[in-house]
């Protein structure tokens, strides 16, 4: 099965370098939701895909399927009150790594989260994140993607000041 290790924190202060690096508009809805599973769709640009991911927290598995425009907006509709928008910007870490620094939009404004994907358990464990992450958001379901699409953000995690560095 194919696996996604990755380690997720919430951030306060956007970090330096943001308009420089790549970005891309994201849209996700979800068609199916259970305890340790969902189906998600995806809308990145012009990539669009259907998701399986298994599991929780740190270590899931995970199977992804390229979709045709016409498949997305048949299955589109399904996901009606479950769906998020965010502003997706890549940037370069040490080691070969890459933060996938998330910027809500919409009902979540406001709300930013920073993800990192390992080639392994080992790497993931033996990262020190940039003081810029702020606290780890690792395994906490209120902040998956999922959860923010059908409940929205938890109280209290909006950071002040400019929101999205514009």
């Amino acid at each position: 099965m194919p696996r996604e290790i990755e380690r997720k924190f919430l951030v306060e202060e956007l970090p330096p370098g943001l308009e420089d690096c790549e970005r891309i508009e994201v849209e996700q809805g979800y068609l199916a939701l259970a305890e340790d599973a969902e189906v998600r769709l995806r809308r990145a640009a012009e990539d669009l895909t259907l998701t399986v991911k298994l599991g929780a927290g740190e270590d899931r598995g995970e199977y992804e399927v390229q979709l045709s425009a016409a498949q997305m907006d048949a299955l589109w509709e399904a996901c009606e009150g479950r769906r998020l928008r965010k502003r997706r910007h890549r940037l370069p870490l040490e080691g070969g790594l890459r933060a996938e620094l998330d910027v809500y939009l919409g009902e979540l404004d406001g709300l930013r989260v920073v993800e990192v994907e390992f080639p392994s358990e080992r790497s993931a464990g033996e990262f020190a994140p940039p003081p810029w992450f702020g606290r780890e958001l690792t395994g906490d379901r209120r902040f998956a993607n999922r959860s923010l699409a059908v409940d929205g953000a938890p109280p209290g995690v909006y950071g002040g000041g400019d929101r999205e560095g514009r």
